[in-house]
């Protein structure tokens, strides 16, 4: 028998039962909420559907403090996962920090590779050059389902415009048995913009080198101009996302 909506335990191991409960879940919410984007779409969230369940990641990137900051209107104290991969920009620590502070954000928790497999799978640090997926890996994707155990609900800053993968990407989505929270998926560029302006959030410092989406320092780049958002993200190869959002899943399986 399927587990009810309302009563599947946080920390059920993912597989098959939790996974169709986060699809069926999703499905309702979607039924009730689809019609809602950001702060509203965040209240009902946070507030009433997963109180005390729901987290959110956050990159501390180009883009992360318009989220952070409806987030942070709706509850201080969410969760804010941060994935400190070691190989980051000293900017994005020196933004995580100003934008903590500013926004008054009261629960950031950082997670980092675990040592043992870092010392085992990338013993010199360069893995990134021969194998890119394995370093997200071990940097990323093992950490955030360290970060997500106990939580049923996930907030995500992806939106449409990042192109690619993103392109149809629903705001409610059930995956990996978690029901993942896209507030500003039908957001534009040039909205964000506007919201930085019109809230005064401080930007990430590397923008106004050119930079629109920003992760670890080796496979990063400046955007050129007519580029989508994300093209700096592992230039010239096809990797497109680093794994933390790829399903794993399904309820065939």
């Amino acid at each position: 028998m399927a587990a009810d909506l309302n009563t599947l335990a946080p920390s059920a191991p993912v597989g098959p039962e939790r996974v169709g409960w986060a699809e069926a879940k999703a499905a309702a919410l979607k039924d009730a909420y689809g019609d809602l984007e950001g702060r509203d779409l965040l209240k009902v969230m946070i507030a009433e559907e997963f109180s005390g369940r729901i987290a959110l990641s956050s990159s501390f990137g180009a883009e992360a403090a318009v989220l952070l900051d409806l987030v942070a209107q709706v509850d201080p104290a969410t969760p804010v996962i941060f994935l400190d991969t070691g190989k980051l920009f000293e900017e994005t620590y020196n933004y995580l920090a100003d934008l903590k502070a500013h926004l008054g954000l009261l629960d950031v928790r950082t997670f980092t590779p675990d040592p043992v497999e870092l010392s085992k799978q990338d013993p010199n640090g360069n893995l990134w050059e021969s194998d890119t997926d394995r370093c997200c890996h071990i940097r990323k994707v093992e950490p955030l389902e360290r970060a997500l155990e106990g939580f049923d609900a996930w907030i995500t800053g992806r939106k449409r415009h990042h192109g690619d993968l993103r392109l149809e990407l629903e705001s409610i989505e059930g995956v990996d048995g978690f029901v993942k929270i896209n507030p500003l998926v039908h957001w534009s560029h040039e909205k964000i913009q506007a919201v930085f302006k019109e809230r005064g959030l401080p930007e990430h410092p590397l923008t106004k080198r050119g930079f629109a989406s920003i992760g670890c320092y080796h496979c990063t780049r400046e955007a050129g101009e007519g580029e989508d958002a994300r093209a700096g993200r592992w230039a010239d190869k096809e990797k497109t996302e680093c794994g933390i959002h790829n399903a794993k899943w399904a309820t065939n399986q």
